[in-house]
C-alpha cells in the first residue's frame, strides 16, 4: 500500500495548493521511509551482536568417578546432580570402562545417562593404532551409540630416538587409524600433554603436534586442545602455537592451570584471565568442552561423593562464568 501511495505522489498532476501539500507529503514520507531503513538496519546489526552463542555442552572426564569408586550408576547420579551435559568415558584399562567389556558397558552407561536427559558425548581411549587390543570393537561401539570423537592413548617420547623419526612412525600408525575413522564416521584426536621433554610426551611441545597433524583432515584426526598443558609447555607463548593450530583443534580439554601448583581448583588459576574462550567464540567452536578434575577435590582430608559433586558443580559453574564474560 506504501508502495503505490509512493507512486501516486510522484504520478498524479496537481494544482499548485495540492501540489505543495502533496510535496509535502512527499519529504515527510521519504523521511519516514529513511529513518525506517535506518532503524531496520540498526536492529538487524544489533540483533545479531548481542546475539550470543551458548556454552557449548560440557562432559566430565570420568577417570574421576572411577578413582572415587563411584559405579556407573552411581557415576550418573552424580552427573545429573552437578549440572553437566554427559560425559567423557575413559575406555581403557584399569579406568572407567575396561575395554574388554566396552561392548557390554558403554551402551549400557548411554542408556543410564539417556534416561537422565545427558549422554555419553566424547571417549577417552588407549589406542594407538589398528593393532591395538579391542581398538576395533571400541570404535563400533563408539559408533553405535552415537559418539564421534575418542582420543587416542599418551605418546610417550622415546629418549633413544630422534623426535623426527617417532613424528613419522606416528604419522603412518594414524594413517592406517584413518580409514577406519572414514568407514565409521570418527576422529581421532591427540592430546597435548605435559611435559613434553625426553622420555615425556610426543606433542606436549605444540610445534610437534604441528607436524604430527599436518596434511591430514580435522574431519578424521584432531587436537584436543589442552590450554592447562600448554600453559605448563609454553607459557605465554601458548597463543602463537593455538593459532597455528585453529584449523586442526576438534575438542577442548578445561582444566584450571597454576604454573607453580600446575592444576588448581577453577578460578584460582590463569585460564580464566587468558582470553581463551573468546578465541573459542570465534572460531565457532561447537564441540563438547571436557571437564577435568585434576585439583585435590576431597574436603577436610575426606573424599566422598558429596565432595566431588560439589567439585564438579562449582567447576562447571566457574566454567559458564568464563564463558560470559568472553
Amino acid at each position: 500500500m506504501a508502495a503505490v501511495q509512493f507512486l501516486r505522489v510522484f504520478r498524479e498532476p496537481q494544482n499548485d495548493s495540492m501540489n505543495r501539500t502533496r510535496l509535502h507529503n512527499r519529504r515527510s514520507f521519504l523521511r519516514q521511509a529513511l529513518m525506517a531503513g535506518i532503524c531496520s538496519a540498526f536492529t538487524r546489526t544489533w540483533s545479531t551482536e548481542s546475539v550470543r552463542k551458548p556454552l557449548p555442552l560440557v562432559a566430565l572426564f570420568d577417570k574421576v568417578t572411577h578413582q572415587a569408586g563411584l559405579s556407573l550408576e552411581e557415576t550418573t547420579e552424580l552427573v545429573a546432580a552437578s549440572g553437566v551435559d554427559g560425559v567423557d568415558c575413559a575406555v581403557r584399562p584399569r579406568d572407567r570402562i575396561e575395554p574388554e567389556r566396552v561392548r557390554e558397558d558403554l551402551p549400557r552407561y548411554e542408556a543410564l545417562l539417556r534416561a537422565r536427559g545427558k549422554r555419553v558425548w566424547l571417549l577417552t581411549t588407549a589406542i594407538l593404532g589398528v593393532e591395538t587390543p579391542h581398538a576395533r570393537t571400541i570404535l563400533e561401539t563408539a559408533r553405535a551409540v552415537g559418539i564421534r570423537h575418542y582420543r587416542l592413548g599418551f605418546l610417550r617420547k622415546a629418549s633413544d630416538r630422534a623426535v623426527a623419526d617417532q613424528i613419522r612412525e606416528l604419522r603412518q600408525q594414524l594413517r592406517e587409524l584413518v580409514a577406519w575413522n572414514r568407514e565409521l564416521g570418527l576422529c581421532a584426536l591427540l592430546q597435548n600433554h605435559s611435559p613434553s621433554g625426553p622420555s615425556q610426551y610426543l606433542g606436549g611441545d605444540l610445534r610437534e603436534m604441528a607436524d604430527l597433524l599436518e596434511g591430514f583432515s580435522p574431519k578424521t584426526v584432531a587436537v584436543a586442545f589442552d590450554l592447562g598443558h600448554a600453559l605448563l609447555v609454553h607459557g605465554d607463548d601458548w597463543s602463537g602455537h593455538f593459532e597455528r593450530l585453529r584449523p586442526h583443534v576438534g575438542v577442548v580439554y578445561v582444566k584450571d592451570t597454576d604454573r607453580k601448583r600446575r592444576f588448581v581448583r577453577f578460578g584460582e588459576g590463569e585460564f580464566g584471565r587468558t582470553g581463551f574462550f573468546a578465541r573459542l567464540r570465534e572460531l565457532g567452536y561447537e564441540a563438547p568442552l571436557s571437564l577435568h578434575i585434576e585439583f585435590e577435590w576431597s574436603q577436610a582430608g575426606r573424599s566422598s561423593r558429596e565432595s566431588l559433586e560439589l567439585a564438579v558443580r562449582e567447576s562447571a559453574a566457574a566454567l559458564r562464568r568464563w564463558w560470559e564474560h568472553s
